[in-house]
């Protein structure tokens, strides 16, 4: 007979009450700003380093890629590690492999050490978002999932934001130079490491859990099936629903952080680590749709539609304020071409938030960080051929974005038609019990 992780069951009314859960929310913005600081700031010291190291666009491609590669295969590692031990544990150990990866940098000096300290970097910051989903789905119940998430998720931009004034504050008034850079902003992932080990627990072993707030976070129907194996993810098709999305869309993300300084750099002669408020109003439209995509479909879910209604609907108004990439390459208009970025950026990270709310939706608590884990290799595997392509597109027709940026509007789409198609209801999933 088949069985579901949830009884399926109308949960009793219960008032929303407690703002503890979002302390928690606080500390995985805290650890995304890092996550990205750590993440981004090669792609901002690119022209610098291309310049004195004589790299060439597919010299940069490959060590864009070497992250990518680590970043996938880490997915795997990290899922199952989260899903192991917690999310405590398996992220403390996440944070300290990346923050020896990020400080690696500051030692390497040809094209194949720079690839090690990203593959380094890679492992690590893979267990950055199975571990943020995984906490949420213990902190939140899921008409608030995607609220929390959204708000979790626009720190990405904030750590993008926070970059190039964390560059120039080190390079231009501490007087570093490009490795000392890397070496000293290390002392961030360890600060972030110790922080988590000192706040993070689950509700009910916090102690500081109201019993009012606890009710709400735990007002979902209860987890019949407490876990799922490797074995049985991978054969669900609600799996690959959430790993189809994320392979299809991630590499446009990753094409923003890597390859966006060096499209100002050569199209406008803009250096984004100097002049920051391109960068700043960029990503900050980017918050508002990280944000108001969490909003909206929590907000939808409240008002009584479906989860499946909600998700799907989101997902798609997403995809259409990426449209504007469209239009992009060609201004002349520097400032134009900020807000259509803007608005684009702003489309995927509402959809991001978004997607990252649907393993909770239709798997156990003990399985989503393998299925996260699932979707961000398959993210990276798609960011892999994306960071390869974008470098020989580039190298091929002489830095033109346009065949790249067309390519980024059409994806979220796809996306939605193939969690449609994998999981037409977004219902949680079932497994054969033994009669």
């Amino acid at each position: 007979m088949a069985q579901s992780f949830a009884d399926g069951g109308a949960a009793s009314p219960v008032p929303k009450s407690g703002r503890y859960r979002w302390l928690i929310v606080a500390v995985l913005f805290a650890a995304t700003t890092v996550n990205y600081i750590d993440r981004t700031m090669l792609g901002l010291l690119a022209p610098t380093l291309g310049s004195e190291l004589g790299w060439s666009e597919n010299d940069y491609g490959n060590i864009v890629t070497a992250f990518q590669a680590a970043y996938a295969m880490g997915f795997l590692l990290m899922g199952w590690l989260i899903d192991r031990f917690g999310p405590k544990i398996g992220y403390g150990i996440a944070i300290a492999i990346w923050t020896v990866g990020h400080v690696a940098h500051g030692f390497a000096s040809s094209v194949i050490s720079f690839m090690l300290a990203r593959v380094i970097l890679g492992v690590g910051e893979a267990g950055h978002f199975p571990s943020v989903v995984r906490a949420s789905s213990e902190w939140f119940p899921q008409k608030e999932r995607s609220y929390a998430i959204g708000w979790v998720n626009s720190a990405t931009t904030i750590g993008v934001i926070l970059t190039a004034p964390t560059v120039a504050l080190c390079m231009r008034v501490l007087g570093f130079d490009w490795r000392e850079t890397f070496i000293y902003t290390g002392a961030f992932g360890v600060l972030l490491l110790i922080l988590w080990l000192w706040l993070y627990s689950n509700p009910r072993e916090s102690g500081k859990v109201s019993e009012a707030e606890l009710a709400w976070i735990e007002h979902d129907p209860p987890e019949k099936i407490e876990r799922l194996g490797w074995g049985k993810i991978v054969t669900k098709r609600e799996a690959w629903a959430f790993a189809m999305a994320k392979f299809l869309t991630d590499p446009v993300w990753f094409l923003m952080l890597f390859w966006l300084p060096k499209y100002f750099s050569t199209t406008y002669n803009v250096d984004l680590k100097i002049v920051l408020l391109p960068m700043i109003i960029m990503y900050l439209l980017s918050d508002v749709g990280s944000i108001l995509g969490g909003w909206v479909s929590s907000k939808l879910i409240q008002s009584g539609h479906s989860v499946n209604f909600a998700r799907k609907v989101t997902m798609i108004g997403a995809g259409l304020c990426v449209l504007p990439l469209l239009f992009v390459t060609g201004l002349a208009n520097m400032w134009l071409a900020v807000v259509l970025i803007g608005i684009a950026l702003a489309g995927h990270q509402a959809f991001s938030s978004t997607i990252l709310s649907i393993p909770p939706d239709m798997f156990p608590k003990r399985a989503v960080g393998s299925v996260i884990g699932l979707g961000g290799f398959m993210g990276g595997i798609g960011g892999m051929i994306m960071a390869k392509s974008t470098g020989l597109v580039l190298d091929a027709t002489g830095g033109n974005y346009t065949i790249i940026f067309a390519a980024c509007t059409t994806v979220y789409f796809l996306a939605v038609l193939a969690v449609h198609i994998l999981s037409p209801r977004l219902a949680p999933v079932t497994v054969e019990s033994k009669a």
